[in-house]
């Protein structure tokens, strides 16, 4: 018997977005042609498709984040959805109300999807759980658990570079512990077939086990990086690490930080991602943050089209073209 997944309706189609883990590979590759045939909107006179139109989107955020918030606004908008930000501090939530109560009466409001970070982790699937049949939610974040509309555009800058999946090698570097990108890119990683994934980073930044999910495991970074394709980095997430003992800021750039001369055991058209914010001078060097192996700036506008391909797939309002041709305007 299949597992029940709340991600999916009773017919297997993508009614939230919670996590990567346990979504299939016909899934994630649908996202992906989605998101294909959605890149070109924002080069248009009018950055609009109609798809959504007359639904209403609720960014719900209990964290404060400018590059996620942001682009799901976006996405939404050129989706030709209406859009509400709820600023949490100056909500009735910070006056007592319970979580339920504020998305009851979200629901009352006649909402059709809620966009939600929250520093707890399993957040979005308690939510997903509490809303009424009709609302989607989608997680933009929760605690250290799961990211992954990030990991998805991670996911699309990759393919757009490397087509293949199979034979990549993949390294992600720094504070695997904390990172919610980490385990969202891990589980969409193995999922696309990724031959070799390799995590990096000191014994504090590792979580238990993480061997269970499919990586290997380095310590040292000129090795972990011999003749890798991909290299994300990652932040070091001061504001979630609890009684871990850390080098400062720059011991950790000298063993860790990525720099043009470490890149050189990398594969010569290797590309470097980093989820943002980047912290210069702690995780990456300047030259290599604004390098021609860089993609980050990539990674924000493939970002919009992620979220507009996932908005429209979990409202059962994807487009009627074939994945991967372009999204009509209207």
């Amino acid at each position: 018997m299949t597992a029940f997944n709340p991600q999916l309706d009773q017919q297997g189609r993508l009614k939230h977005f919670l996590s990567t883990e346990g979504l299939n590979r016909q899934i994630l590759s649908t996202i992906l042609d989605y998101a294909e045939s959605f890149a070109g909107v924002g080069d248009r006179a009018v950055k609009k498709v109609p798809l959504l139109r007359g639904k209403t989107v609720v960014n719900l955020f209990f964290e404060p984040s400018t590059r996620t918030r942001t682009t799901f606004e976006l996405a939404a908008k050129r989706l030709s959805a209406d859009v509400l930000n709820i600023n949490i501090a100056a909500s009735a939530a910070n006056k007592g109300e319970t979580l339920q109560d504020t998305l009851h009466t979200l629901e009352a409001m006649h909402c059709d999807m809620f966009v939600v970070r929250h520093g707890n982790s399993g957040a979005a699937h308690f939510i997903a759980s509490q809303v009424a049949e009709n609302i989607h939610v989608i997680n933009a974040g929760d605690g250290s658990h799961a990211h992954p509309t990030q990991a998805m555009l991670d996911m699309f800058t990759i393919r757009r570079h490397k087509p293949d999946f199979a034979p990549l090698r993949v390294a992600i570097v720094g504070d695997i512990a904390h990172s919610r990108v980490a385990r969202s890119e891990i589980h969409a990683l193995n999922v696309l077939g990724v031959s070799d994934i390799r995590v990096i980073a000191p014994k504090t930044l590792l979580p238990k086990n993480i061997e269970n999910l499919g990586v290997r495991v380095f310590h040292d970074l000129a090795e972990g990086l011999q003749d890798v394709d991909v290299i994300t980095m990652l932040r070091l997430q001061r504001e979630r690490i609890k009684n871990a003992v850390l080098p400062s800021e720059h011991e950790y750039f000298s063993c860790f930080g990525l720099t043009e001369k470490r890149l050189g055991v990398a594969k010569p058209d290797v590309i470097v991602m980093h989820p943002g914010p980047i912290n210069r001078g702690i995780e990456i060097d300047s030259q290599v943050a604004d390098g021609e192996r860089s993609v980050i700036l990539q990674q924000v506008s493939h970002g919009i089209a992620i979220r507009m391909a996932v908005m429209a797939m979990v409202m059962g309002s994807a487009p009627s073209e074939k994945p991967g041709e372009k999204a009509g305007g209207g």
